[in-house]
């Protein structure tokens, strides 16, 4: 795969290493935002299929994205919200407990947390060892050793989005399957540029911020529920979810019956006609490269770096163990973290500090030269 900065409109000068951060547009992506404002200027554009039609054709992308039926997707306007609703559909007794993993994003922990003190179960997060070599694999052993008929939900990102590390979610899957335990995937920080299945990971739900992976616009997001949410209770009641939503002569008819499938867990105002088109570009670009395509690119783009860090004796966990596109690297204590980032930052290079860590996370749009200026200032710290 070649560099295709041409498809975006970063500058020059700028070295942008921080897609975890947020990603840039895509030229389609922000060209089909303007064609949205520009549509409203005459609302008889807008016509009653269009409130449905565009949600589907953004759902059925998504789906060939993770190998899910576009029948279990829902539209949603952030994480937390994809969240909510999966967490507190759960199944609980007495006596169970919840699992996550160390510093996990906020919006993960805290709305899993508050599941726990509403239900009375206790919240078990796992902590890897106080190691980085080995650190993923033996982090994995752990969670499944965790897993139990006791467990009502294990709630974790699908890489940790501090650090890149990879969880083998296929045999967490598999434990969760065997336990009837439910199994809450936040794939925000790689669902578009790293393979995941939802099929062969047995993942019950699977929740997508757009701005980061998916290179989609901010507020907007992409989740998919297993058949077992189908029967579920949603945050709220749109018109929209229900299964005559689509036609607006029997509104007033108030119909009970939701959609099928994940219908019920769109939110309200899902068609939005800025957004959506925004989604459904970036979608269709992120399937025309493909993510394992792209995070190939990212592997060997950052192959002088990985050089770069053994000759410092920078110590990592094994490169298949960490994503390509979301590179973490803990600090040796002799450097000083803030020195470093101002150094980054007159140096136009924009990348992230989480923890005592530094975040790396390229895209398709760097090439060569943006890794090797960052290598010539991490070169004056280390």
């Amino acid at each position: 795969m070649e560099n295709q900065k041409h498809l975006f409109t970063l500058p020059e000068d700028i070295h942008y290493l921080n897609g975890a951060y947020m990603s840039p547009n895509l030229k389609s992506v922000e060209q089909a935002g303007i064609e949205g404002v520009r549509r409203k200027t005459n609302p008889t554009f807008i016509k009653e299929n269009d409130f449905f039609q565009p949600a589907e054709e953004v759902k059925s992308l998504f789906g060939q994205i993770i190998n899910g039926s576009s029948r279990q997707i829902a539209i949603i306007p952030s994480a937390s919200y994809g969240l909510m609703n999966a967490i507190r559909n759960v199944p609980v007794k007495k006596g169970q407990h919840a699992i996550t993993v160390n510093e996990e994003f906020p919006s993960d922990h805290l709305t899993l947390r508050k599941f726990c003190q509403e239900n009375e179960i206790e919240l078990e997060v796992i902590k890897p060892t106080n190691t980085i070599l080995g650190r993923t694999q033996e982090w994995t052993e752990k969670i499944l050793a965790n897993i139990g008929e006791d467990t009502a939900v294990v709630v974790m990102s699908s890489i940790h989005w501090m650090e890149g590390l990879k969880f083998d979610l296929k045999m967490i899957g598999e434990k969760c399957k065997a336990t009837n335990t439910y199994f809450i995937v936040d794939g925000t920080q790689s669902v578009g540029a790293l393979p995941i299945d939802v099929q062969e990971c047995n993942i019950d739900a699977l929740i997508c911020a757009s701005y980061k992976w998916l290179l989609g616009p901010y507020s907007t997001g992409l989740a998919y529920y297993s058949t077992k949410y189908n029967g579920g209770e949603p945050i709220e009641y749109s018109w929209m979810t229900r299964k005559d939503g689509h036609d607006f002569s029997k509104l007033t008819d108030y119909p009970e019956e939701f959609g099928g499938g994940a219908m019920r867990y769109n939110v309200g105002e899902f068609s939005n006609f800025i957004a959506l088109p925004m989604v459904k570009s970036a979608l269709e670009q992120i399937l025309i490269w493909g993510p394992e395509n792209i995070q190939n690119y990212c592997f060997s783009l950052l192959s002088p770096l990985r050089e770069f860090l053994e000759e410092k004796r920078i110590a990592k966990d094994k490169d298949q163990l960490i994503s390509a596109h979301l590179y973490g690297l803990f600090l040796p204590s002799s450097i000083d973290l803030n020195k470093l980032m101002e150094d980054l930052k007159g140096n136009n290079i924009h990348i992230s500090a989480r923890g005592n860590s530094i975040r790396i996370s390229p895209h398709v749009y760097n090439d060569a030269h943006d890794i090797n200026s960052l290598i010539s200032v991490l070169d004056k710290h280390f």
